[in-house]
């Protein structure tokens, strides 16, 4: 059976996310890290040029958002608690606003000279310069409203304020955690460790719980390069679908695209779509037939 394989690179959030997910699985992976923003050659022959990090690859399946990321990571690993179908309303409503607002607000939070700086120290002041280019350009596509700085900073003072009265156990939702945890992690630690905001200090149940998310670790990764994971698409076929689809647009051409930000399109034949998964086949030179799967929330489906 193939490793997964996780594109992402060192300062991405949601790459952040799954490196934690896997440390808690404990999961051998493989690592091919990515630029911070488009152009990215090999995930536009994988992935049909879709945008958002982390993608992962198992074989000759990509899987794009994290929600699709971690249902294969609880697959590998037999951690239930990571798909987020499976989990109460209350966790799911949790995750929706946590990925999402809360996460939107942490940028927002974090985005001073302090980030624009290690940003620079980390890559180079021309990439620099071209990462707020594309991100603001993102932003102006996005559906989400953005907050101004002080109203961003306010937003995630009152969710760490909520996190702090939930925190009677080691975990948000019990003794043990669950996607909830690690989808509030990732936004936490871009604004506290990477852009090195104090403000922990007024939490200290949110401080122990960081500190017990980091202690997860990020599993056991190897390095290995986009060619490499293109000759491992290339010389696998993709796993069979588990059952019909039903959706009306099944069989045709068909684009693909978050309904957030980063709408980027991906345009491929549409295989399969329930409530919770959407699949589309794309073929070509490089890597023979992949199968890409999404998640069925926030992705739309158009005709291509």
């Amino acid at each position: 059976m193939h490793e997964l394989i996780l594109y992402h690179y060192p300062m991405s959030p949601f790459g952040e996310k799954a490196r934690a997910m896997l440390g808690y699985a404990g999961l051998p992976w493989q690592s091919v890290t990515v630029k911070e923003m488009p152009p990215r050659p090999v995930l536009d022959v994988l992935a049909g040029g879709y945008r958002k990090i982390p993608v992962a690859q198992i074989g000759a399946d990509v899987f794009c958002d994290t929600r699709t990321v971690a249902r294969e990571i609880a697959r590998l690993s037999g951690k239930s608690e990571l798909i987020l179908d499976q989990q109460p309303e209350e966790v799911q409503a949790f995750v929706r606003e946590t990925d999402l607002k809360v996460f939107l607000a942490c940028v927002i939070a974090a985005s001073d000279g302090r980030m624009l700086k290690k940003l620079i120290r980390e890559t180079s002041l021309i990439n620099a310069f071209r990462f707020l280019k594309d991100r603001i350009a993102m932003g102006r596509g996005s559906r989400v409203k953005a907050l101004k700085g002080p109203q961003a900073k306010a937003r995630v003072l009152a969710h760490m304020a909520q996190m702090e009265s939930m925190l009677d156990q080691d975990f948000l939702f019990g003794p043990s955690p669950c996607i909830a945890d690690f989808s509030a992690y990732h936004s936490l630690w871009f604004v506290c460790d990477l852009a090195g905001k104090p403000w922990l200090r007024d939490y200290p149940r949110v401080a122990s719980w960081m500190q017990r998310m980091k202690a997860f670790g990020h599993g056991q990764p190897a390095d290995i390069t986009g060619d490499q994971a293109l000759d491992i698409a290339r010389n696998s076929d993709p796993r069979m679908l588990a059952s019909a689809s039903e959706h009306p647009l099944t069989g045709q051409n068909v684009d693909v695209a978050p309904d957030d930000y980063g709408r980027d399109p991906v345009r491929g034949l549409l295989l399969f779509s329930d409530d919770q998964t959407t699949i589309l086949k794309r073929e070509h030179a490089r890597t023979g037939t992949v199968h890409v799967h999404f998640p069925a929330q926030g992705f739309v489906i158009t005709p291509a």
